[in-house]
């Protein structure tokens, strides 16, 4: 996923709202998406030829009633089992706590893209103790993908990006499920079942129709998304909610200009804008601070500019005005 929503404001200024962080939001500028369609394969069988993947295994926790030994990894997640102390920081946050944590172990996340902002999420959203990735994402690993996909190897160039993904995390993360989907979006029969099993959808492809069909999927289910887009030097942030403008509201149109594979990226842009996303949706899921939705966020790193627009509702959007946008059931963390 990189760039979405971007037109790069140096070279051709976006029709973009006023730059007051009270001011409402213009349709301004695009999302995007990929194409290639693969179909679901283990990860071994979608690893580069000769390269078959060990599985990790998860350590055996200690048997009740005697400690690990120091320096030990901690148990990891099960059924009723305490938590494990790598979340023992986040777990002293003013307004977090066991309770939050709990939520997170039992969410379900959907990442759309899992290149340099998708990864990004994927990873810091796994290390928060999401219990559940659901990773999509088609095509193989090439290696101009390496400057930004920290999840990608070296070794995995002309294999699956998702399968990839998949194995770095489970490295690293043991205790969350991962499920992997080497397949376009659009290629995806059972799309809105996954997102409407999801509490979260992270939207990171890179390509306005992809975004779309994400959006509408989102709003029908009423799954909170935040979609995220960089190109650049610059990031774009939307977290929608039901009841709050959604993508279309926003963008009502994609930008014929817009190349999905031909957009400039520094990597470290990338990885904040993939942060961001993965701060947004542990919020929604563990009610911990105040979710941006409604808000549009725009950043230049080039010269650290950032703006908070806020977004508006469209009354006339084909995928949320009127009274289908409305009148379904509440989604996380909203009120009965």
């Amino acid at each position: 996923m990189e760039r979405s929503m971007i037109a790069t404001r140096r070279s051709s200024p976006p029709a973009s709202g006023p730059s007051g962080p009270s001011g409402p939001a213009d349709q301004t500028g695009p999302v995007d998406a990929r194409g290639a369609s693969e179909t679901a394969v283990s990860a071994t069988a979608l690893a580069p030829t000769g390269l078959a993947p060990a599985p990790v295994q998860a350590p055996a926790a200690p048997a009740a009633g005697t400690l690990a030994p120091e320096g030990a990894p901690p148990a990891q997640r099960s059924g009723g089992a305490s938590l494990p102390g790598r979340y023992d920081r986040q777990l002293g946050l003013p307004g977090f706590g066991p309770a939050a944590q709990e939520r997170l172990r039992g969410a379900t996340v959907l990442v759309a893209g899992i290149g340099g902002v998708g990864g990004a999420a994927a990873t810091y959203l796994a290390a928060a103790g999401v219990g559940r990735l659901v990773l999509v994402h088609p095509g193989a690993l090439e290696e101009p993908d390496l400057n930004r996909q920290t999840l990608m190897r070296p070794e995995w160039i002309g294999g699956s990006r998702v399968a990839c993904a998949e194995q770095t995390l489970r490295a690293h993360h043991p205790g969350v499920e991962i499920v992997a989907l080497d397949r376009e979006l659009s290629q995806l029969p059972e799309l809105g079942r996954l997102v409407a099993e999801a509490d979260v959808v992270v939207d990171a492809r890179h390509n306005f129709p992809d975004r779309y069909l994400l959006n509408d999927v989102c709003v029908a289910t009423r799954t909170p998304a935040v979609v995220a887009a960089m190109n650049a030097t610059e990031g774009n942030m939307l977290v929608v909610r039901p009841g709050s403008p959604c993508l279309r509201c926003v963008f009502a149109e994609g930008d014929p200009s817009w190349q999905p594979l031909g957009f400039t990226v520094l990597g470290a842009v990338s990885g904040m804008v993939g942060c961001l996303a993965a701060t947004e949706a542990i919020k929604i899921i563990s009610g911990f601070g105040e979710p941006a939705a409604g808000r549009l966020l725009q950043f230049d790193l080039w010269d650290l500019d950032f703006q908070v627009l806020r977004a508006r509702r469209d009354p006339h959007c084909p995928t949320c005005g009127g009274p289908s946008g409305s009148s379904q059931r509440p989604g996380p963390g909203e009120p009965q």
